[in-house]
């Protein structure tokens, strides 16, 4: 595992830290569509992502979604992070969008490691920052897209983290991360294709501008 850690956090860490990850750290791997943390439960690990993609929801009450933002390779979760530290329960649900691969850190390695690591603590200083950038876009979005707008840029950032311009999804789950219907996704779907930014195919969509 130190060589898959070298090559994915070598830039990152001194080997010092790199051998400690390793004697602690558990692989844990998920297959696509699989939820790797609930809603309302407690964080006793950091992850740390190897490969694949992670997509990060906010559920309301009634049990809608909506998606916050993506974790990507050499990312960790910002909120994880917090609910280690706070020993408080969860407020997001994170989905695995590809297969994934990542390393479980105990939570008690996190505040050790800040303090014998200045390479551990500029990380998650910019772990939060770029998870905060990612919330203010997500409510950005919200607040000042139209619908179709919302949608392809969903559609954009899917592709990104998939690193593939057909993306396998259905009108209903696209719906379900937008918190809107169906009805609405397919007649906005439509509308993007006749202006040439999708192709719709059968049970894919092609995104032509990334």
């Amino acid at each position: 595992m130190i060589e898959e850690l070298k090559n994915n956090y070598g830039y990152l860490f001194e080997e010092a830290l790199l051998e400690e990850i390793n004697d602690v750290a558990i692989l844990k791997e998920f297959k696509a569509d699989v939820t790797i943390i609930e809603t309302e439960s407690y964080i006793v690990s950091i992850p740390l992502l190897l490969s694949g993609a992670i997509k990060i929801l906010r559920e309301d009450e009634n049990g809608d979604e909506l998606v916050l933002y993506y974790l990507e390779r050499g990312d960790t979760c910002a909120t994880t992070l917090s609910c280690c530290m706070g020993q408080t329960k969860s407020k997001i649900r994170a989905v695995s969008e590809t297969d994934v691969a990542l390393l479980m850190i105990p939570k008690q390695k996190m505040s050790e490691w800040l303090s014998k690591y200045k390479s551990w603590q500029e990380y998650i200083l910019q772990s939060y920052h770029n998870r905060l950038q990612e919330f203010i876009e997500a409510v950005d979005t919200i607040a000042f897209l139209n619908m179709d707008q919302r949608l392809l840029k969903y559609l954009r950032d899917k592709a990104l983290v998939n690193h593939n311009d057909i993306i396998s999804v259905t009108h209903q789950q696209i719906a379900n991360d937008l918190h809107t219907s169906r009805v609405v996704i397919s007649r906005l779907l439509k509308s993007l294709e006749k202006q040439s930014k999708i192709e719709l195919q059968r049970n894919q969509i092609k995104v032509l501008e990334l």
